[in-house]
């Protein structure tokens, strides 16, 4: 993680705009599943699920609950702050929380296909669901995200450093 000391205080409000931008759409992601995973409970046939589905529903529903907390999180710290203003220390700590919470829902969403799919088709075709939706969590992380570079016998110019955000590495 880079360190953002010379930042300017419109750089570290203009980044904390995006991570808070970034927040809302995942939250509102985090709630559709949410939502969907409450209603479920109170469907006739729940109680006709097999043990295995009802555990897998409970995890989903901790996982749901989880990524919820952990995406107000940021937003409750900046609240409690004196200042509204962002300070570097949040910025870049928000931006730790939100990493961990797009992997918090990449599980989930793994998890409400495996759900879906043994509920419908049997365990099976939950497996297989799940691994494929693994495979695909595992291609979106893995994915480089790497600016084009061109080089000049000078320096290295990259596309991004006007905007780079506080938590990439500098190079």
């Amino acid at each position: 993680m880079t360190t953002i000391a010379g930042a300017s205080q419109a750089d570290v409000s203009r980044r904390w705009e995006r991570v808070l931008q970034e927040l809302r759409v995942t939250q509102t992601g985090t709630q559709i599943i949410s939502g969907f995973l409450l209603s479920v409970a109170f469907q006739p046939t729940f109680t006709t699920l097999p043990w295995h589905a009802r555990i897998i529903y409970l995890v989903l529903v901790v996982l749901a609950c989880g990524a919820t907390l952990l995406g107000l999180l940021p937003v409750v710290q900046h609240r409690k702050r004196p200042s509204r203003d962002p300070d570097r220390r949040l910025v870049a700590t928000s931006t730790r929380i939100l990493v961990a919470l797009l992997l918090l829902v990449t599980l989930l969403a793994v998890g409400v296909a495996v759900f879906v799919f043994d509920v419908v088709l049997g365990p099976a075709a939950a497996l297989i669901a799940g691994l494929v939706a693994l495979a695909g969590g595992v291609v979106i992380w893995a994915v480089p995200t790497h600016p084009r570079v061109r080089r000049t016998p000078h320096r290295r110019h990259r596309a991004d450093d006007v905007a780079a955000p506080l938590s990439r590495p500098s190079r």
